[in-house]
């Protein structure tokens, strides 16, 4: 049994450790983190990319077991595992993440991008083809009164991106950062692009060794 109330209270406390700073002076390489999922299995990956060129320097894969359900609000408890486990096989510590899924764009204002950026110290953007939570005015969300992400087209007539901090990254760093992530055609910046697309690849190539093991 999944002991909701308990997990929105460590959320509500670790939301108070959450940094809305800068945590850099410059940026020169940035990651993109994307899980898939295969039955009980989570497939994390993590690409680095160079910044703002978006060459690939370097792509791991983790593949982890996990109990979790899929719940609304509490994504970082089913992937953290996979993606730590990812993260700690690059050979070098990227300056930025951007992780699929919302930083503070959430009730608690702690979802995944925050809870991997402050679990391993990285600044860490989200960036959710969702809204977790808040209200639009003009492109900016609002949770309350405080603003806490935008509303960003990245390709016409596609669905919008919505993207906010994790942490140590500012309010005013992440459309300007996401920004010079956007490669054309792709809709999601490109190093979750690249993520997205080894994460499948992987899932892909585990379903055919599975079934080629049963013929």
């Amino acid at each position: 049994m999944i002991d909701l109330d308990r997990l929105k209270e460590e959320q509500l406390h670790l939301s108070q450790k959450v940094i809305l700073k800068d945590g850099f002076e410059r940026i020169s390489t940035i990651s993109g983190v994307e899980s898939a999922y295969l039955d009980k299995e989570i497939i994390s990956c993590i690409v680095v990319c160079a910044y703002p060129s978006m060459e690939l320097l370097e792509k791991k894969i983790a593949v982890v077991k996990s109990g979790l359900p899929y719940i609304p609000g509490f994504q970082a408890y089913r992937e953290l595992p996979a993606i730590t486990e990812a993260f700690y096989k690059l050979s070098q510590v990227p300056d930025v993440l951007l992780i699929k899924g919302n930083g503070i764009l959430h009730p608690r204002k702690f979802d995944v991008a925050s809870h991997v950026g402050l679990m391993l110290n990285v600044p860490a953007i989200g960036v959710s083809k969702t809204l977790g939570a808040g209200r639009i005015e003009n492109g900016k969300i609002f949770i309350g009164v405080d603003l806490c992400g935008f509303e960003v087209k990245t390709r016409d007539f596609a669905n919008p991106l919505f993207i906010s901090p994790g942490h140590l990254v500012s309010l005013g760093s992440v459309l300007n950062i996401v920004s010079k992530c956007i490669k054309p055609p792709h809709k999601l910046p490109e190093p979750l692009h690249l993520a997205h697309k080894y994460a499948e690849k992987e899932r892909e190539r585990i379903v055919s060794s599975s079934t080629a093991k049963m013929i």
